[in-house]
C-alpha cells in the first residue's frame, strides 16, 4: 500500500498550486497581518475571514524535532525528521526535513524549502539543512 496522497481542498487548492511551481506560500491575515499555517476558514489570531496567500522565502529555524521510527501509517519510509519550522517572515509549520541522517536535524539548525514531486498532481515542501546560510555566518 502506498503512502495517502494530499487532497487539495478549496482553501488549500492555492497552497498547493504554489507547491507545484516550486514557491512556497503562507496565509497571511490582512486585517492583523498574522501569517499562519495552516489555512484555517478565519485567522487563528483575530478570527477575521480576511486572508490571503503571500510568498515566503522558504528559510528558517527548526524549532522542534523528532525523529520518527514507526510510521504513521503505509508508504512512509523511516526513521524520519519530523520537525516544526519557524519561517523567517512569520509563519510556523510542520515539516519533513531531510539532512541524510535524520539525527543531524537539531533544535536551531537553519533550513530552507525544497520541492519534491510526490504525483503529477501534488508536490510536496521538505525543508533541508541551509548551507547558504551557513557559507554567509563563517565568512
Amino acid at each position: 500500500m502506498s503512502r495517502p496522497v494530499p487532497v487539495p481542498t478549496p482553501l488549500s487548492r492555492p497552497f498547493w498550486d504554489a507547491a507545484r511551481r516550486g514557491d512556497l506560500v503562507v496565509p497571511r491575515c490582512t486585517s492583523c497581518g498574522l501569517c499562519f499555517f495552516v489555512p484555517e476558514p478565519a485567522c487563528p489570531g483575530c478570527m477575521s475571514r480576511d486572508w490571503r496567500y503571500v510568498p515566503s522565502a522558504g528559510r528558517g529555524a527548526v524549532y522542534s524535532v523528532t525523529v520518527v521510527h514507526r510510521a504513521p501509517g503505509p508508504g512512509f519510509d523511516t526513521p524520519f525528521a519530523l520537525a516544526v519550522i519557524d519561517l523567517d517572515d512569520g509563519a510556523t509549520l510542520l515539516s519533513h526535513v531531510d539532512a541524510g541522517d535524520p539525527d543531524d536535524v537539531v533544535i536551531g539548525m537553519r533550513v530552507r524549502v525544497d520541492f519534491r514531486a510526490f504525483t503529477d498532481e501534488i508536490t510536496l515542501p521538505y525543508f533541508v539543512p541551509d548551507t547558504r546560510h551557513e557559507r554567509l555566518t563563517t565568512e
